[in-house]
């Protein structure tokens, strides 16, 4: 046995406590291989000492314990452990093998060696089996028949190890095209938890797709169909080239620098590249910050470009092995597709290896083709090589070519495959050669916590997201986009706007204006016409327009929607920002699309659209749209009952902003309540638990003080409630006599909304209860910051705008998201005699954007700058910001 860090089993075994004694010097070997990792340098040589020394320990344990019954088993190493890839603080997965059931000797023995190698602080993934029950396990799953492809004995009977060794090797438990098709559902199932895609921003390196484990998969198949040790052997079976065998190592080399990394980090055998990690990985690789691109996002971009490089070589090695495993019957070559491609068994290929060289264009043919002929699934390994091998030829001349440009705008306008191909295109790095500023985003991660994905990954879920808008088959996801855009003449415009409307990210400046002109330049490149390219060119300017103004106005202000009708001009152009404005918002991140941001958007196109149709000349009158919604409320009323009289009595207490502000829905269910009670029952607190707005609404209605609104926020937030809208209406009967009409559209922390009946009746006692003794008792704070959200911690800003109609003090508040934080705003407007009327709350992650309308007490804007830098200092203070 090789004697390292002095495992001596009479200096080990001898002392009162040998698993502290033999834990400590574990310790101190791992100290020092985390002091000899260099994270620039290849790690192959640390993971081999690593499994050597656990080599060691393990034979020094084994010797101790069961040296004397080594004839009847054997220790074996298996995963990654048997292959001398052991990471830091890696579960170290072994095999005892049992010469037969009977253990009766020994398993005392062996309880203690398996006892003892969790007191010393490894982590076992520990087996016992018969060879008999290795093969019945084996046939019945495919990953115990993986575990037996990589044995390597560690101490005791070697004949034992030998014997099972060749009977796995000679055994016939899986055919290959078995074994091939079980790994491939396989890593289908584990990429679809990942979304299928590469780009998830806090990604899993061992698990995700292009991570190791696919390194591992093709590796698995080629052992149990070759019976070969190495990767290396791909060169001789020419399933590889040598170039491809180095592009591949290299890949895996970086890999296995980042997850060693990760791994001696935290400590841990953790596998997801969290945020919490990202920002000192990146010091570690010697990443630095320069203009407009963070040491972060160089460094997961560096991540991003390895795995989808994976991803190509895995995809390219599977299809050779299905070629070789599964497509055994003779090769069908059928009708060739076009003049320079062929079928082979419904994989297109090139008719031979110089198609691309003398007929470039066909670069491009290859997805026009693979959209258009449904019994094609997909590429053979080769042609996909020979795309990568002649993409130098696309080349500003090529760019140029009128065919050029006409194919691949008819990729963009085929009735199928528009997102697929597009994929494909990217994977294989032909979006970043024919459009050169698409490479400035692939694999460009944003590094914030609204986009979970890459720029590329996330342009590409819009799109997908648009065509899925223009497909019969799901418009039950969102049925009124469905029918929107069936008025869509040419989506293909759609499908480029996607393409470039984010295409300026990380360039500096604002990437709007920056993307408008990339889109104008591709436009005139494209020969597309005036109108076309005015529309393209105006969506990605103003592809973030439409979500601030539903999010971050009051859209129920006729001056804001005739604002906003001015800005897009016509219906085109609206019916083009609103489907795009929801597939962008969906694309972001899952979490963000909700019913409330649904139905906002939706009214805002909804109210925009009457706007235009009456005519940009001709706007609505606020009177008129007060009257509008009165008259509509009261012809509800009346046919449900209520009389003219008690209509009347109850709307004389309101003052006409009310009637703006709600709809007439809104209007009628607050009459009706208000007029039931009397004075002795305020608060009046009820709660609707599904409106037109897709959220949960609570209104209140009592006599007024200076505390309702903190009140409702703290206690809605004490409840675990997102609130995302507020609305303060103050009626004054009198000087003293004044009441308050506030309503507030609420979720549930997870988005969605309240359904239980008893959690209703439990909100509405609650907020009652503190309503009227003012006071709201301290608990145990429900909403708990993200562990992301410690990782980006915002920048407090807060800016004063100007009310169109100068109503209003419009104050903008950006900092990070915390509990009870509208409560903390309201309060500190209570403590400087502001009069808050409306707030409009949108949070974005932990970023919170939201809008305060407000006036001094006499219900007059505030517009001195001394009282506005009273209220400035005032609300950093109780932000807690600088």
């Amino acid at each position: 046995m090789k004697q390292v860090f002095n495992l001596n089993p009479d200096d080990i075994f001898k002392q009162e406590k040998p698993h502290t004694a033999l834990k400590e010097i574990i310790a101190e070997r791992n100290k020092q291989q985390s002091q000899a990792f260099n994270p620039l340098k290849n790690v192959e040589d640390l993971l081999i000492a690593n499994s050597a020394f656990i080599d060691d320990v393990l034979i020094l344990s084994w010797n101790h314990f069961l040296k004397q019954h080594s004839s009847q088993l054997c220790l074996l190493a298996t995963g990654g452990y048997a292959r001398n890839e052991l990471f830091p603080n890696s579960d170290i997965d072994i095999l005892i093998l049992l010469e037969s059931t009977e253990t009766h000797d020994f398993q005392d023995s062996l309880s203690s060696f398996s006892n003892f190698l969790w007191d010393i602080g490894l982590k076992p993934g520990q087996s016992v089996r018969t060879i008999p029950d290795c093969f019945q396990a084996a046939k019945d799953d495919q990953t115990i028949m993986t575990n037996l492809l990589e044995i390597r004995l560690i101490s005791g009977n070697p004949n034992l190890f030998s014997k099972l060794s060749k009977q796995v090797s000679e055994a016939k438990l899986w055919s290959s095209a078995d074994y091939f098709a079980a790994k491939m559902q396989e890593q289908n199932q584990r990429h679809a938890k990942y979304h299928d895609t590469e780009y998830n921003l806090e990604p899993n390196i061992k698990e995700g797709p292009g991570g190791l484990r696919d390194l591992q998969n093709i590796a698995w198949v080629f052992k149990h169909h070759y019976k070969s040790s190495s990767l290396k052997e791909l060169i001789k079976y020419g399933l590889f080239s040598a170039t491809e065998y180095q592009e591949l190592t290299a890949c895996r080399d970086i890999l296995w620098r980042i997850r060693y990394a990760l791994h001696t980090l935290t400590k841990s055998s953790k596998e997801q590249l969290a945020f919490d990690h990202q920002r000192e990985l990146a010091t570690q690789f010697n990443f630095v910050d320069t203009d407009n691109n963070p040491d972060v996002e160089q460094f997961m971009q560096l991540y991003f470009r390895t795995v989808t490089e994976l991803s190509r070589i895995n995809e390219i090695l599977l299809q050779l092995f299905s070629e070789q495993l599964l497509d055994t019957q003779a090769i069908k070559q059928l009708s060739p597709t076009n003049d320079h491609f062929y079928s082979i068994n419904n994989y297109i290929e090139v008719k031979d290896s110089e198609t691309f060289n003398k007929h470039p264009l066909a670069l491009l043919e290859i997805f026009t083709l693979l959209q258009h002929q449904k019994s094609l699934v997909g590429v053979r390994a080769s042609t996909i090589r020979l795309i990568r091998k002649n993409l130098h030829l696309i080349d500003d001349d090529f760019r140029n070519n009128p065919k050029a440009i006409n194919l691949f705008l008819a990729i963009l306008k085929a009735p199928r495959g528009i997102t697929h191909q597009l994929r494909r295109m990217n994977r294989y790095g032909m979006l970043a050669i024919y459009l050169p500023s698409f490479a400035n985003i692939v694999g460009r991660m944003q590094y914030d916590l609204f986009h979970t994905y890459t720029v590329d990954a996330h342009t590409l879920f819009v799109l997908r997201n648009l065509r899925r808008l223009s497909l019969e088959k799901h418009q039950d996801e969102l049925p009124f986009c469905n029918s929107v855009f069936l008025r869509i003449k040419k989506p293909e415009l759609l499908y480029i706007t996607a393409l470039f409307h984010d295409i300026a990210k990380g360039m500096g400046g604002n990437h709007s204006i920056l993307g408008e002109g990339i889109a104008q330049q591709f436009c005139t490149q494209h020969k597309l016409s005036k109108h076309d390219s005015k529309l393209i060119t105006w969506l990605v300017r103003n592809h973030l327009v439409m979500s601030m103004t539903a999010q971050r106005k009051d859209i129920s202000d006729p001056d804001v929607i005739h604002k906003f009708a001015l800005l897009v001009g016509n219906t085109e152009n609206l019916d083009h920002l609103y489907l795009f404005t929801v597939a962008d918002i969906r694309a972001t991140n899952p979490s963000l699309w909700n019913s409330w941001k649904d139905s906002l958007l939706l009214e805002l196109y909804t109210l925009t659209h009457s706007a235009l149709r009456r005519g940009l000349q001709n706007p609505m009158e606020r009177s008129e749209r007060l009257q509008e919604n009165k008259q509509e409320a009261r012809d509800d009323l009346i046919g449900r009952g209520i009389s003219e009289d008690t209509i009347q009595k109850t709307w004389n207490k309101i003052n006409d902003d009310y009637f703006l502000r709600y709809s007439a829905d809104e209007i009628t269910w607050h009459t009706i309540a208000i007029a039931a009670s009397e004075k002795e029952d305020l608060p009046l607190v009820i709660l609707r638990p599904q409106n037109q707005r897709g959220s949960v609404e609570i209104f209140v209605y009592t006599k007024n003080e200076n505390k309702i609104f903190s009140l409702s926020a703290k206690t809605l937030d004490s409840l675990g409630l997102t609130i995302l809208d507020a609305r303060i209406i103050t009626i004054n009967l009198t000087p003293t006599d004044q009441y308050v009409l506030n309503s507030f559209q609420v979720l549930e922390q997870s988005g969605e909304p309240i359904t239980n009946l008893d959690r209703e009746l439990h909100i509405c006692k609650s907020l009652n209860n503190n309503l009227k003794n003012l006071s709201v008792a301290e608990n145990i704070n429900i909403h708990r910051q993200s562990r992301q959200a410690r990782h980006f911690p915002i920048n407090t800003k807060i800016n004063f705008h100007k009310d169109p109609l100068g109503r209003y003090t419009v104050i903008e508040i950006i900092t990070t998201d915390c509990s009870g934080l509208l409560a903390t705003i309201g309060q500190a407007f209570i403590d400087l005699n502001i009069q808050l009327h409306d707030a409009k709350i949108n949070t974005i992650g932990s970023r919170v954007e939201d809008m305060f309308y407000i006036t001094d007490i006499n219900l007059k804007p505030i517009t001195k700058e001394s009282e506005l830098k009273k209220i400035q200092d005032k609300l950093f203070s109780v932000l807690k910001q600088d």
